[in-house]
C-alpha cells in the first residue's frame, strides 16, 4: 500500500514536473510568436506605400486600358447609332427629311458654312507646313515652358474671340481676315505634329475624315433635336478634359497619375469632341433654319464653321497622338 503511495507520489511529481516544463515551453513559444508578429507588423507598416508614392509610381502595362475600353464602347455606340438612324428607325423627323422642305436660303447658308469649314482646314494645313519649314517659328511653337504655352493659348483664344465678335458681311472683309489669321495661328501651333512623319499624318487625316463623315451622317439621320440637349454635359466634360490636358503637360505619363491624366485627355477628349461634333452639326442646321431672313444681324456662316472646325481639329490631333504611340500603343 505504501509502495503504491510512493509510486503514485513519484508519478504525480513527475507529471507535475513535466507540466511545468511544457507550460514553460509554451510560454517561450508564445513569446517568440508574438515577437515575430510584432516585427512583421512593423516591417509591413514601414513598407506600405503612401498616397504620394502610389500616384507617382511607374505606370503599369494596363494604364490606358480604361481609356481604350471607353473609346471602343463609344465607337460601337456610334456605329450602332449610324445603323439605327440610317435605317430610319428613330422616332421623330430627321434632318434629312426636313431638308426636302428647306427653302433655298437655308440650303445656301449650310453650303456657305461648310465652304468656310473646308477653307479653314486648308489654311491650317498650309500654315502648319510653312511653319514646320521655318526654324524660327518652329522653335517658338515647340517650347514647353509655361510662358510659351500661355502666349500660344492667349493668341489662339484672342484671335478666335476677335474673329467671332466681328459682324458678318458677304465677300472679303474684316471678319474674313480675322478668321484667316485665327486659322493660320492654329496651323502654326500644331506644326510640331509634322515630326511624326507624313505616313502617320496621312493616315490620321483619312481616319479623321471617316470619323467626321460618320458623325455628321449620324447627326443628319437622327431626329433634328436629338443631340441639342447635350450642351450642358459637354461643357462639363470640356472643363475636365481641359484641366487634364494642362496637368499632363507637367506630369509625365510614365507615372500612374500622369498616365491617368494623359488617358483622360487623349481618349476622353476624342469622345468629347465627337459628341461636340454631333451637337454643333445639329445646332448649325437649327440656326440656319430658324434665323430670320431679314434680321438686323445676318446669318453668320463663319462662326458656325469655326465650331465644327475646332471639333475636327481636336479629333485629328488626338488621332495623330494615338497613331504615334501616345496612347500606350507603341510597339516594344
Amino acid at each position: 500500500m505504501l509502495s503504491r503511495l510512493v509510486l503514485s507520489g513519484s508519478s504525480v511529481t513527475g507529471a507535475f514536473a513535466r507540466s511545468i516544463k511544457s507550460s514553460h515551453t509554451l510560454v517561450i513559444r508564445q513569446f517568440g510568436r508574438e515577437a515575430r508578429e510584432n516585427v512583421a507588423s512593423r516591417v509591413g507598416t514601414r513598407t506600405r506605400p503612401s498616397l504620394k508614392e502610389r500616384i507617382m509610381a511607374p505606370a503599369g502595362p494596363n494604364a490606358f486600358s480604361m481609356g481604350k475600353g471607353a473609346l471602343a464602347g463609344g465607337s460601337a455606340l456610334g456605329l450602332g447609332a449610324l445603323c439605327f438612324y440610317g435605317l430610319g428607325l428613330g422616332k421623330g423627323t430627321s434632318v434629312l427629311n426636313n431638308s426636302m422642305l428647306w427653302p433655298e436660303y437655308v440650303k445656301q447658308r449650310i453650303h456657305t458654312t461648310y465652304l468656310y469649314f473646308g477653307a479653314s482646314l486648308g489654311i491650317t494645313a498650309l500654315t502648319a507646313m510653312a511653319a514646320f519649314r521655318s526654324p524660327a517659328i518652329l522653335n517658338v511653337v515647340s517650347r514647353n515652358g509655361f510662358l510659351a504655352i500661355a502666349l500660344m493659348m492667349g493668341a489662339v483664344v484672342g484671335s478666335g474671340s476677335i474673329a467671332q465678335s466681328i459682324p458678318y458681311s458677304g465677300g472679303i472683309g474684316a471678319k474674313q481676315f480675322a478668321w484667316a489669321v485665327h486659322c493660320a495661328i492654329l496651323g502654326a501651333v500644331i506644326a510640331p505634329l509634322c515630326f511624326v512623319g507624313g505616313p502617320i499624318l496621312t493616315r490620321a487625316a483619312l481616319y479623321s475624315t471617316g470619323v467626321v463623315g460618320g458623325l455628321s451622317t449620324v447627326a443628319v439621320c437622327a431626329p433634328s433635336d436629338k443631340f441639342l440637349y447635350m450642351g450642358g454635359p459637354l461643357a462639363i466634360g470640356l472643363g475636365v478634359v481641359f484641366a487634364s490636358s494642362l496637368a499632363s503637360i507637367w506630369l509625365p505619363p510614365t507615372t500612374a497619375l500622369g498616365a491617368g491624366l494623359a488617358s483622360m485627355s487623349l481618349y476622353g477628349g476624342l469622345l468629347l469632341f465627337s459628341g461636340f461634333l454631333l451637337y454643333d452639326t445639329q445646332r448649325i442646321i437649327r440656326r440656319a433654319e430658324t434665323h430670320p431672313m431679314y434680321a438686323m444681324q445676318p446669318f453668320d456662316p463663319v462662326n458656325c464653321a469655326m465650331s465644327i472646325y475646332m471639333d475636327t481639329l481636336n479629333i485629328f490631333i488626338r488621332i495623330v497622338s494615338l497613331l504615334a504611340g501616345g496612347g500606350g500603343n507603341r510597339r516594344k
